[in-house]
C-alpha cells in the first residue's frame, strides 16, 4: 500500500511500544495517539516489516476510554503520549505488555501478572527533567494557525518524535513541577536576551545544549546542570547572578561541558558555578546524595513502592547474604538492609560505588558494602571468594538488559532467590528465559513510575529449581 493512503480503521488495542492497533484487511496498522476503542481516519506514512504505520487525521467516533489531554503540545510532543487515554486503561495497558513479554518466552507456566500498582499522583511526579536548547524550532498546528510571526532559530524543549534536529519550544510540561516550567522559561528568555546561541546538531556550533533540572521529592533542594560546548565563566555568572535574584529556589548550578558531537547532557568537563554540585533526595528512611550525572529514579514516591514489592518478593530472612548487582548509588541494598545480615553492592561505576558508600556511612548502615566490579569481567569465583554465597541477589541492569553472558555468571552464585527489577520487561523477559533451567518463576508484579507513558517498571522474582547447584 503506497504512502498517503486514507484508512478508517477500528483500534483493537495498545501494543509494545505505545501505539494503538488497528487492522486493515487483516493487516496490522500502528497509530499513535488513538485509543482503544476509537474509530479513526489515518494516513498511511510507512511499512515496517509487516505491519503499515500511519498518523491519525481525525477520530470518527470516540472510545469510552478517551479522555481530554492536560497539556497544549499533546500529539505533537514525544514526552507522553497517553495523555487522552484513561489512567485506568494505562494501567491495562501496561500489565497486557508485561503479559505479552513474558508469554511469548513460555515463562508464565502457573503464574499471572498482577495488576499494575498505580501511582496516586500522575502528574508532576518526575525529580528530573532533561531539555535541549537546538537551532530549528517546530511550529505547533496552533502556533501555524495563529499568523504570528516566530523566531525559528532557537528553541528550548523537547523534540519532536521522528525528528533528531526539530525541537518544541515548550512554555509548559505537566511531568516534573510547576517551578520547573518557570525555569525552563526564565532561562530561555535569559539566553535569548543575551544572544547565547543554540546548538545547531547538524552544523555541529553553538553554545547551549541541554537545560538538565533535578527537583528532589523530599528536600527543598533544586539542582540546574547547565550543558554547553565550552566553558564561559562570564555568561556562567550572568546566569547565576540572574538566578539568585529570580529563582532563589534553586540551590546549586553546575555547568557540564560537551564539546563532542554526540546529543547527550554529559560531557569531558563539570564545572559547579555555586552551591554543592548535588542534591539530596530520600527513600525510605534513608536520604542519598544525587550529582548531576546520578542516576536516580525519576519518580521518588513510585520508587520506593518499587523498592518494597522487590524486598516483599525476596523473602529476607535476618540471617541472609544479599547481592545487590547493578547497585547505583545504592538504593535498593540500603532499603533491603534493615532485614538482612550484609549486602554486598557491585557496581562498574567508581563514582557511584563512592556515593554508595557516603550514603550507608551517613545514613548509619554497616550492614552493607560496595565495590567497584566490572560483572562483565569478573569470575563469579573471584567475588563468591570474597563475600561467600549469597543467599539472595537482586539486579536492576539498564533498560537494555544484562549480557548474555551474565546469565550462567548469575546462576553460578547459587542464591535461593532471584529478585530482577527491569525498566523493560522485553528484555527481561529475554534475560529470565535464560536462567529458566536453574530457576522458576514465582512473582510478575509491575510498578507504574511513568504515568502517560507507555514505559513501565516490573518485578520479577524466581526461586531456585533446587540448591545448592
Amino acid at each position: 500500500m503506497k504512502n498517503g493512503v486514507e484508512l478508517e480503521l477500528c483500534i483493537e488495542r495498545i501494543v509494545p511500544g505505545g501505539y494503538a492497533l488497528g487492522r486493515f484487511e487483516d493487516q496490522p496498522v500502528h497509530v499513535p495517539f488513538a485509543v482503544p476503542g476509537d474509530r479513526v481516519r489515518v494516513r498511511v506514512t510507512g511499512r515496517r516489516k509487516r505491519r503499515l504505520e500511519a498518523e491519525l487525521l481525525e477520530v470518527l467516533e470516540p472510545s469510552p476510554l478517551r479522555v481530554e489531554p492536560r497539556c497544549r503540545y499533546f500529539g505533537e510532543c514525544g514526552g507522553c503520549r497517553w495523555q487522552n487515554l484513561s489512567y485506568a486503561a494505562q494501567l491495562d495497558a501496561k500489565r497486557q505488555a508485561v503479559e505479552q513479554a513474558f508469554a511469548a518466552r513460555g515463562l508464565l507456566r502457573g503464574v499471572e501478572v498482577a495488576p499494575v500498582i498505580g501511582a496516586e499522583r500522575t502528574w508532576f511526579y518526575r525529580n528530573k527533567m532533561e531539555f535541549s536548547f537546538g537551532a530549528r524550532r517546530w511550529l505547533t498546528a496552533r502556533e501555524v494557525a495563529s499568523g504570528e510571526r516566530f523566531d525559528r532559530g532557537f528553541a528550548l524543549g523537547m523534540n519532536v518524535p521522528g525528528f533528531f534536529d526539530r525541537l518544541l519550544d515548550l512554555h509548559e510540561c505537566h511531568l516534573q513541577s510547576e517551578l520547573s516550567a518557570r525555569l525552563v522559561n526564565g532561562v530561555r528568555e535569559l539566553a535569548r536576551e543575551q544572544d547565547w546561541s543554540a546548538w545547531d546538531v547538524r552544523k555541529k556550533e553553538g553554545y547551549l545544549r541541554h537545560l538538565v533540572i533535578r527537583t528532589p521529592e523530599r528536600s527543598t533542594e533544586v539542582l540546574l546542570n547547565v550543558v554547553t560546548s565550552s566553558h564561559d565563566s562570564e555568561r556562567m555568572e550572568k546566569l547565576a547572578a540572574f538566578l539568585r535574584a529570580a529563582f532563589p529556589q534553586v540551590t546549586t548550578l553546575v555547568n557540564t561541558i560537551n564539546s563532542g558531537v554526540a546529543q547527550v547532557a554529559f560531557g569531558e568537563a563539570m564545572h559547579t558555578v555555586f552551591g554543592p554540585g548535588m542534591v539530596r533526595d530520600r527513600i525510605g528512611r534513608h536520604s542519598f546524595e544525587i550529582a548531576p550525572h546520578s542516576f536516580f529514579q525519576t519518580n521518588t514516591v513510585q520508587a520506593e513502592r518499587l523498592y518494597e514489592v522487590a524486598r516483599e518478593s525476596a523473602g529476607l530472612r535476618a540471617t541472609d547474604l544479599v547481592f545487590d548487582l547493578y547497585s547505583g548509588v545504592g538504593a535498593i541494598a540500603l532499603f533491603f538492609s534493615d532485614h538482612v545480615r550484609l549486602v554486598v553492592g557491585l557496581e562498574i561505576d567508581a563514582q557511584a560505588v563512592a556515593a554508595a558508600r557516603r550514603a550507608a556511612a551517613e545514613n548509619g548502615v554497616r550492614n552493607a558494602t560496595f565495590e567497584a566490579v566490572d560483572l562483565g569481567s569478573a569470575s563469579p569465583a573471584r567475588v563468591l571468594e570474597g563475600f561467600g554465597r549469597p543467599d539472595v541477589v537482586v539486579l536492576d541492569p539498564p533498560r537494555a538488559g544484562i549480557h548474555p553472558r551474565m546469565a550462567p555468571w548469575i546462576a553460578s552464585l547459587g542464591a535461593r532467590t532471584l529478585v530482577y527489577v527491569s525498566c523493560n520487561p522485553e528484555t527481561q523477559a529475554r534475560d529470565l528465559e535464560l536462567l529458566a533451567a536453574r530457576y522458576e518463576l514465582a512473582r510478575v508484579q509491575p510498578v507504574d513510575l511513568f504515568p502517560h507513558t507507555d514505559h513501565v517498571e516490573n518485578v520479577a522474582s524466581l526461586e531456585a529449581v533446587r540448591v545448592p547447584f
